[in-house]
């Protein structure tokens, strides 16, 4: 991803677009926030008009996917809205759960606390589900792959909370935005601690993997966003202090 370009495209055709996007960026206009910069309007000076598929959070970095023609948004909506679409997030989060694997299926209610946080709720809920699954232990954190089945707003993040678990600078269901520090997880850090840059100071989750049937060929086609260089910073630090790495899995 060049420097100046909040994103990086994945693959692009007569009927669909699909990029990487950098975290701090809106896919779509938000109702807080109108002048916020947004990716649709960023790629529409690339490919022209887009019509939105999906969302991914401002602060979440990795794929998303446009459609380019009327036909092609009927179609793949009607995957998303069927549930056909599958979708691979990574996120670092703080601490280790007590499960390998875990299947979270909880009625969630966005906006339902003052916060403005996506919080469980069994009377006025709807019904979601992710699937989660350990990718690397690597004190003091874990990398987690979330397979959310519906996409409600904030689902992940929401049923990690309601799993005493954070993903690593979230505020909002962290608590706090404690970056991550080579100096806090290599204990032979020589560095000066006023000079130090935070290898981590964003929401840890990545949308790694999205896997559609294409709205023309009707083959199932994947797109693979990698790590942002922050991301994948944290990663290789960690896999040489802990040997554990998340893309091996």
């Amino acid at each position: 991803m060049k420097k100046n370009v909040p994103y990086e495209v994945l693959y692009h055709d007569d009927s669909i677009v699909a990029v990487s996007k950098r975290s701090g960026l809106l896919v779509a206009a938000d109702r807080y926030d109108q002048t916020a910069p947004r990716l649709d309007l960023e790629l529409e000076k690339e490919f022209g008009r887009l019509f939105a598929l999906h969302r991914i959070d401002k602060d979440t970095s990795g794929v998303v996917l446009y459609a380019r023609t009327q036909e092609s948004h009927r179609n793949l909506s009607l995957q998303f809205q069927n549930r056909q679409v599958e979708k691979i997030y990574h996120a670092l989060v703080n601490g280790r759960p007590l499960w390998k694997s875990h299947h979270e299926e909880t009625r969630l209610l966005p906006d339902g606390d003052p916060m403005h946080r996506t919080v469980v709720s069994k009377r006025q809920g709807k019904p979601s589900i992710t699937d989660f699954r350990v990718l690397a232990s690597c004190p003091p954190y874990t990398w987690l792959e979330a397979r959310p089945v519906t996409g409600r707003t904030h689902q992940i993040r929401a049923h990690l909370w309601a799993n005493q678990l954070s993903i690593v600078c979230d505020p909002l269901y962290g608590g706090n935005q404690k970056p991550v520090r080579l100096s806090e997880i290599k204990r032979s850090w020589r560095g000066d601690p006023f000079e130090e840059r935070p290898l981590l100071e964003r929401l840890g989750l990545h949308a790694y993997q999205l896997t559609v049937i294409h709205p023309v060929s009707q083959e199932k086609i994947t797109f693979t966003a990698p790590y942002p260089r922050d991301l994948d910073a944290v990663r290789k630090q960690l896999v040489k202090i802990h040997g554990q790495d998340p893309l091996s899995v």
